[in-house]
């Protein structure tokens, strides 16, 4: 097992860096300037249109894919340190059309959608014309557990039909979301692993209509936003479904594995840039005749934040290594280990920094305040801590059961 980065990762790598420091990390107060001064908060501000074109003239567009027909071809240990790359702004994954759901959405028709669901979807979609949400959790069930859904995609004929409410559905307030993968419960009589399936809905079907746009901590998140999303009679021809009836859940957990380490890595981008903030803040400011740096045990928390995000750091590269050569199930449980100790570390490393910062920490006038609700969030989406620990657990206790 060999950490170098290949020579092509390495590549990528520098470049992306050089973009995100001297043309999205610059620009980032003129962006969230521009959101919170329009009409239209979910209007995209025109600058972050110039930057795509700018990294798209660069080659530095749809980095995530393995595909060298529609991607960079960087396997996910390759992607990954990019994605740490991109964690550092939280416009970067935008500007570089690496930006969740949209990119598991594009995995998913990559592998599993039909010739002409690809040429309708997946071809604009990777051009950067449209954007996409991702419709599974629900508000009425315990939606950690995959087999609660109760929202349904029932078979008539030669039809599809959706009934249901879906939330947390990210990225369904950009102007430009076209569409939603919609999972819904088809055959509640067969296995709990084959009941599902996804569903390709256009945004603007009959029936379907955006309730409300949630916050998360105060943050709507625009121009992304997370929505509630109610589904009364959708009405779409059975092509529409991904894959087949009831290969929903198969779908999803070849989806969610790449994901989830992309979200890891960007959250030790940002991390990373959270250290950075606070010990530029440690060494510059003064309090009691004394750099903050040194008072109240502050060297302490800044050398324990570099090394659990050095650890953090390798864990990751090794899950993605294992799903690079051992596919899914092989990967399973470091999977499950790193989503569960990622977002909880990004989270205590920028709350120091937070800390750092006194009231600047809590403002705009930092990505502190964004960094925090990112990771907050992150360790609930893609499955809550509980569910991933239990998941550990159950792998490590098989291992120890006695055997006749």
């Amino acid at each position: 097992m060999d950490f170098a980065h290949s020579p092509r990762a390495r590549e990528y790598v520098e470049r992306v860096a050089g973009f995100v420091d001297t043309e999205i990390i610059p620009r980032e107060r003129e962006y969230l300037g521009a959101l919170r001064g329009r009409a239209d908060r979910w209007a995209v501000p025109p600058l972050v249109g110039e930057l795509k074109a700018r990294a798209r003239e660069q080659g530095l567009w749809n980095l995530f894919l393995p595909d060298t027909r529609h991607g960079a071809g960087l396997g996910v240990v390759e992607y990954a340190p990019v994605a740490e790359v991109m964690g550092r702004s939280l416009i970067a994954p935008e500007v570089f059309n690496c930006n969740a759901p949209d990119t598991g959405n594009a995995e998913v028709l990559l592998h599993h959608g039909s010739d002409e669901q690809r040429e309708r979807w997946l071809e604009p979609l990777l051009d950067g014309r449209i954007r996409s949400a991702f419709c599974m959790t629900e508000p009425e069930v315990a939606s950690s557990d995959a087999s609660n859904m109760e929202a349904t995609a029932v078979l008539d004929g030669d039809e599809v039909v959706l009934d249901g409410r879906k939330w947390w559905s990210t990225g369904i307030g950009h102007p430009d979301c076209r569409f939603v993968i919609f999972m819904g419960l088809t055959d509640p009589g067969a296995h709990r692993h084959r009941r599902h399936s996804m569903v390709l809905v256009p945004l603007d079907t009959p029936g379907v209509r955006i309730e409300r746009m949630l916050p998360v901590l105060g943050y709507l998140d625009e121009p992304y936003g997370h929505g509630e999303v109610s589904f009364t009679g959708v009405r779409l021809p059975s092509s529409a479904i991904i894959g087949g009836p009831g290969r929903g859940f198969e779908i999803a957990q070849g989806r969610l594995g790449p994901g989830r380490i992309h979200h890891c890595m960007r959250l030790i981008g940002m991390a990373e840039r959270a250290l950075e903030l606070a010990c530029r803040r440690a060494v510059s400011r003064t309090a009691f005749g004394k750099p903050l740096a040194n008072l109240g045990g502050n060297r302490e928390r800044i050398a324990r934040a570099r090394i659990a995000i050095d650890r953090a750091r390798l864990q990751v590269l090794h899950a993605a290594w294992l799903l690079d050569t051992a596919g899914p199930l092989g990967a399973l449980g470091q999977l499950s280990q790193v989503k569960a100790a990622v977002p909880a570390m990004a989270q205590e490393v920028v709350d120091m920094a937070v800390q750092l910062h006194g009231g600047a920490g809590l403002s705009d006038d930092t990505p502190l305040a964004g960094f925090l609700a990112a990771a907050r969030a992150l360790r609930l989406a893609d499955g809550p801590d509980e569910v991933h620990l239990g998941v550990v657990a159950k792998l490590e206790l098989s291992r120890h059961r006695e055997r006749p």
